[in-house]
């Protein structure tokens, strides 16, 4: 048997696996073997420092004992256990996340193997619920892939899947560092926003509207902090016109922002949450849809029109289980808040002494650092889906022992839950050096 050393493993990905969204003859990536804490290392020793959580999901970082513990444990005893029948770990997950949501404990799951098929289920879901077809969904948004959730993907990878499903209506969301709305008052984005969204309701009809799906902080792109009173105003236009408000909390769940969900750090109770990475920090692929009783209660007279044969998969199950017990002992959640005014304090350091960045904005472990050529006009340094992207720049961190991820001009910053003070300044210092050089 082959040793790892002994084996071209970067040749043989680059003929044997299509690495996604990327050009494929471009790959020169270097060959993870390991993980532990906050750090990566590769077949040849290297090790980085992972201040993204791999793709903001290793909210507990690498190599967490309790979590392999419990997979290995559960892959001893029971592999798979058929959707159609219960299981012990299923039945203990529902019922922790219920217990997590902003329902009260009111509340029901329904277990898919990721966030894109978890947005598409909670559409399915709306769909059948309200007798409605269409959803609205925002630009500059990412709920999968997939051809369903691509076309509710509102930003260009859904081009790809065009025409798409049909029903699906877009609407332009705040963001005032680039205002659609044409003001830098924060105030007046969101009542413009907020008007812009009514109108479109009302031409595509309140009553054909089924559900409103939405990220309550946008993720891969731009990381963006609605303004307050925003996720107020959806949920109080939601409630006008009888469409369900569905938040997008793959990202944002499972302590990201500083609480279980953003739901209860931004205080807007949605109808549904749709969830992934942070459930198992990513251990075991695992996503799900968690439902109001209310809206949970219909299909105790009406088939659900939803299932996977993964669906509460029981090694997902016991990882998820394990991952929420971490969670509250080593009172992950809490300690969020020193992340944050870490990385605040770390970053505004970094924008005041780099002029190309324009803004440095986020909550919790979630930031988002905005790279511009020209600061007053606040011209993106890579114009925002065009040709060019910052991959040389993420590639040249990576050399200087750092991986964190970018989408065009924004750099995404969003650490494991656990990172320290002291690894926060070891990646603002390896940014500090690589900024110099864009620069």
């Amino acid at each position: 048997m082959e040793t790892l050393v002994g084996r071209p493993y970067a040749e043989l990905h680059a003929r044997y696996v299509l690495t996604p969204w990327s050009l494929q003859g471009n790959a020169n990536l270097p060959v993870i073997v390991r993980g532990e804490g906050c750090r990566l290392f590769d077949a040849d020793g290297n090790d980085f420092l992972d201040f993204s959580a791999g793709l903001v999901a290793v909210n507990l970082g690498h190599g967490h004992p309790a979590l392999a513990q419990a997979i290995g444990e559960q892959a001893s005893r029971l592999t798979f256990g058929p959707p159609s029948m219960a299981n012990d770990r299923r039945a203990e997950l529902a019922e922790a996340i219920v217990q997590l949501a902003p329902w009260e404990g009111r509340g029901r799951v329904f277990f898919t193997t990721g966030g894109g098929e978890a947005n598409e289920d909670a559409i399915k879901m709306a769909r059948t619920i309200t007798g409605r077809h269409k959803v609205l969904t925002a630009y500059r948004s990412f709920h999968g892939s997939a051809p369903g959730a691509g076309t509710l993907t509102g930003e260009n990878r859904r081009w790809p899947n065009e025409p798409g499903i049909p029903g699906v209506v877009r609407f332009f969301a705040p963001f005032p560092y680039r205002s659609p709305f044409h003001t830098r008052d924060p105030k007046v984005e969101v009542e413009r926003a907020l008007a812009h969204l009514e109108d479109i309701v009302v031409y595509e009809g309140g009553d054909r509207i089924a559900a409103l799906l939405v990220e309550p902080v946008v993720g891969s792109n731009g990381v963006i902090v609605y303004p307050d009173g925003y996720l107020q105003g959806l949920r109080a236009l939601c409630d006008r016109y009888g469409i369900l408000l569905v938040f997008d909390e793959v990202m944002t769940g499972f302590g990201r922002t500083g609480k279980a969900f953003a739901a209860q750090r931004f205080g807007v109770v949605p109808d549904a949450i749709t969830f992934a990475k942070g459930v198992t920090s990513a251990y075991v692929p695992l996503g799900g849809v968690a439902l109001r009783e209310e809206l949970a209660s219909y299909f105790d007279a009406h088939p659900l029109p939803c299932g996977h044969t993964f669906s509460g998969h029981p090694l997902a199950m016991a990882a998820g289980v394990a991952a929420l017990q971490a969670y509250e002992r080593d009172g992950i959640f809490e300690r969020v808040a020193g992340v944050e005014a870490s990385l605040r304090a770390h970053l505004g350091a970094l924008a005041q002494k780099h002029a190309c960045i324009g803004e440095v904005r986020g909550t919790g472990a979630f930031f988002g650092i905005e790279l511009v050529g020209d600061r007053e006009t606040r011209e993106p340094l890579v114009p925002w889906q065009g040709s060019k992207t910052l991959g040389a720049f993420t590639a040249d961190l990576l050399k200087r022992g750092l991986y964190v991820f970018g989408r065009y001009n924004v750099i995404v910053v969003a650490p494991p839950l656990v990172i320290t003070d002291a690894e926060i300044a070891q990646a603002a210092a390896i940014l500090d050096e690589g900024l110099g050089e864009l620069a």
